[in-house]
């Protein structure tokens, strides 16, 4: 049997995906949340194989919370499902630890078909982000500059973008504000860039905020 948690911030694809998955006696849902923080106290009360968990969530996102979950569980598999394409985030997420990575325009029985292999302790990955991780790998030098950005600095960058204070983001991120400005001053340089406003406009024309 795998476990499996959800976390989204829509109830309604809450519901759908855990009647989809009752089909499945291989599967059995033990869990919702609909942030990144309720994420991290679900992981911590319930035994879970694999997460699937959104990305953009109000409060604490999914990749705010991912540092946090790996370092709970760090055998657990995690499956993204996210509105985003995977051209925009798969690869800095499978960075860092993500098992798998789906669109969730994805026909739903390749959820199943992930869950069970992420359950394995396998990736799941569909061609297009394994022929974006070969690309990565023949042209690091001259890919995104997002994509050259440490954890937190790609945290940081995109509260930044959609317009949070130094003050907010270190709140939320749970570091200091001498912290925050640190990444700041780091990120601008290595993306070249001078201004929150420029770092908004990145992260719009690159598709990693709506």
């Amino acid at each position: 049997m795998i476990n499996v948690g959800l976390v989204d911030d829509h109830a309604i694809v809450r519901s759908g995906l855990k009647q989809f998955l009752a089909d499945f006696v291989d599967i059995r849902l033990v869990g919702e949340a609909s942030n990144g923080r309720e994420a991290i106290d679900l992981v911590r009360n319930e035994s879970i194989d694999v997460l699937v968990m959104d990305l953009s969530m109000p409060g604490q996102s999914g990749i705010d919370a991912l540092t946090m979950l790996r370092a709970k569980e760090p055998d657990m598999g995690i499956l993204i499902l996210s509105g985003y394409p995977a051209e925009h985030y798969a690869i800095n997420l499978i960075r860092q630890g993500v098992n798998g990575y789906l669109n969730k325009e994805c026909d739903p029985s390749e959820i199943v078909e992930a869950i069970r292999t992420i359950s394995l302790g396998k990736r799941y990955l569909t061609p297009m982000v394994a022929n974006l991780l070969a690309q990565q790998l023949g042209r690091k030098d001259d890919a995104p500059p997002h994509e050259h950005l440490s954890e937190r600095e790609f945290q940081v960058f995109l509260k930044l973008a959609q317009g949070e204070t130094a003050s907010n983001v270190a709140e939320q991120l749970s570091l200091s504000v001498k912290t925050v400005s640190t990444y700041r001053t780091r990120l601008m340089e290595k993306m070249t860039l001078s201004s929150n406003s420029d770092l908004t406009y990145y992260a719009l024309k690159n598709g990693l905020i709506s």
